[in-house]
Parts: C-alpha cells; sequence; structure tokens
C-alpha cells in the first residue's frame, strides 16, 4: 500500500477508472464515448493516473476454470512470532513467490490470507511446503481448496463516503 496522498478525483475520473477496472482494452474512442471526453482526453487522465501510481499496471485476466488443472487455495497463515523484520521477512518470500496471487496482513486471530493458484495436487503440495512448512516462525497455517470461483475481481472503489 502507498503512503502517497490520495488523488483528487472528479466525476469523469470515477466513471473512466470505473470503466478501466472493469476491462482496460477499450479503445481510447470507447472510454471517451461513454465518459463523454475526447480520446487525447482520456489519454491524458490516463497518463496522469500512472504518473500518480494510481494505476499500477494493465493485465490480462484469463478464465482459471477454462485452463485444466488449476488448483486455487486460500492459506491462512499464523506465525510464532511477530517483530517488523519476521513480517518483513514473510511478506517479502510472499511478494517473491509466483505460485501467490494475494496475501493480505490480517487483523484478528490470524496473521495472513495467501491465496495460491498452482497447477495440480502434487504442485499445490511441494509450493505449500516450500512456503509454509520451511519457516520456522510459521506456527500455524491451514489450506483451504477452492470448489468453485463464485466471484473475483480486484475492482476498487474510487468514490468515497464523502463524494
Amino acid at each position: 500500500m502507498s503512503t502517497k496522498p490520495a488523488p483528487v478525483l472528479d466525476r469523469l475520473d470515477h466513471k473512466l477508472l470505473a470503466l478501466l477496472q472493469a476491462d482496460s482494452g477499450r479503445t481510447l474512442e470507447e472510454l471517451g464515448d461513454t465518459v463523454g471526453l475526447s480520446p487525447s482526453a482520456v489519454q491524458r487522465r490516463i497518463a496522469r493516473y500512472r504518473a500518480d501510481g494510481l494505476l499500477l499496471r494493465q493485465i490480462a485476466v484469463l478464465d482459471s476454470g477454462r485452463l485444466d488443472g488449476v488448483v486455487p487455495a486460500a492459506v491462512f497463515v499464523m506465525l510464532e512470532q511477530e517483530s517488523v523484520a519476521l513480517h518483513r521477512a514473510f511478506k517479502d518470500r510472499m511478494r517473491a513467490a509466483p505460485e501467490v496471487q494475494q496475501c493480505y496482513d490480517l487483523a484478528g486471530s490470524r496473521d495472513y490470507l495467501v491465496i495460491l493458484a498452482v497447477t495440480g495436487m502434487r504442485t499445490c503440495r511441494e509450493v505449500v511446503d516450500r512456503l509454509f512448512m520451511t519457516d520456522p516462525n510459521i506456527k500455524r497455517f491451514d489450506t483451504h481448496f477452492v470448489f468453485d470461483a463464485v466471484k473475483t475481481g480486484l475492482a476498487l472503489p474510487t468514490a468515497g463516503a464523502a463524494s
């Protein structure tokens, strides 16, 4: 998470950001027609989002249900000891692991929620062993396999309660 202040966004920014989060593959013309701006004005706003660090990257999202053997899993992790250095080390290992799709630092009885995507149960076991069994600071972890992705997404609301 960034420590930069939140950018000031107007009504058109909120609309444009929602459209980009839904499908960033739309043309500048399509985006402009939808929000009421010229393609060049849309391009300037997108450039500003990138420069401000608001728009981190644009990616392609694959349908995991169409890929044979993809096994998603949610892993809840509890650390044995707590310190800034130990948390930093855990976070760095999660960021470096390509199988880790998401990792959340939690409040409450569990320290982290890690979302994995692997190719098959054997690979899942190897990844779980490598990431969690070999770390002496992990007190406990619970792996939950996902039967069905009911809803997935990364779209964030851009308008706060004060808007």
